[in-house]
């Protein structure tokens, strides 16, 4: 069972706090184990859009897979008088000496400066408050202009919505980019990246379409992307003809199907060459009856 506790402060913003916490809940929905709570230092904690929102006061039990996550809040600067105090802070120092993963959104950053998580580390939050961050912890290095950052166990986003960004970052890390992408479409939201980084996986790359027809398509191929996978037989399994699933995959994604499937099994095929795996053994354990087809596809990349 893995928790996620969010930490509010007076003045959280809404979408900072709910973005997060619905990718977690419906992960939960999806059948993953999370349990999501909330924590402050008093019960009732008003928020920036004016909706009073109700939080326990006693921190739980927390263990080494759980998170801790400080939504940003609403302030004039961050040298405001922010009223978060100092058992917080050593809280969270503890969660992570403890091996636990702590994480921010938005002005959330600076809950993490105060208690000495973003020292010596790349850290990141919402671009109007990048130059004072830097400024108030000058042991920091704030990356400008990008959607997340993470640095051992600190992760840090821009701020609003990028908070979703990054807790489908941190799904994606611990079930596999298939859940994360399932979130999303869920969500309906786009699976983006970064934005400095190189995209996380092109099962998320590819996942930013509402064609529930393609979805359902994808669906099949990342779960068989190492196996034959006809277009007849794959077409049938969405109820499509092979033309009509070429034409709304390729509109969809950019990719016919194949190059699809090709595109996964080379992802998947280079994490194990760089894990110490043969090309001979990599094209074999994601599909590829001769390894030169592999080698093939290395070749038109830029980094194979």
């Amino acid at each position: 069972m893995s928790r996620v506790l969010f930490l509010l402060v007076p003045g959280v913003h809404l979408l900072d706090l709910a973005g997060p916490a619905q990718v977690f809940s419906t992960a939960a929905d999806l059948g993953h184990d999370y349990t999501l709570g909330y924590v402050a230092e008093q019960p009732l904690v008003p928020s920036a859009q004016g909706v009073p929102l109700h939080a326990d006061t006693e921190w739980p039990e927390l263990d080494r897979d759980d998170l801790v996550l400080v939504p940003g809040w609403r302030a004039a600067s961050l040298a405001s008088d922010v009223p978060i105090g100092p058992g917080p802070l050593r809280r969270l120092c503890e969660h992570y000496d403890r091996g636990g993963m702590i994480a921010s959104v938005c002005a959330g950053a600076d809950a993490l400066g105060r208690a000495g998580l973003l020292d010596g580390r790349r850290c990141t939050t919402h671009h109007d408050l990048q130059e004072e961050l830097a400024q108030r912890y000058p042991k920091a290095t704030v990356v400008r202009d990008v959607l997340f950052t993470v640095d051992d166990r600190v992760v840090t986003s821009a701020g609003i919505a990028s908070g979703i960004d990054l807790a489908l970052y941190l799904v994606a890390g611990r079930h596999g980019p298939a859940t994360a992408a399932q979130i999303a479409r869920e969500m309906v939201v786009f699976a983006r990246r970064n934005g400095h980084e190189q995209q996380h996986s092109a099962m998320l790359r590819h996942r930013s379409h509402l064609d529930d027809t393609v979805h359902h398509a994808q669906d099949v191929i990342d779960a068989r992307y190492d196996s034959r996978l006809p277009l007849a037989e794959l077409a049938a399994s969405v109820g499509v003809s092979d033309r009509t699933l070429t034409r709304l995959f390729t509109r969809a994604t950019g990719l016919t199907p194949l190059r699809y499937q090709q595109t996964l099994r080379l992802e998947r095929a280079e994490h194990l060459i760089a894990h110490g795996t043969t090309v001979e053994h990599a094209a074999r354990t994601v599909g590829f009856e001769d390894p030169r087809m592999l080698r093939r596809l290395r070749a038109r990349t830029p980094d194979g």
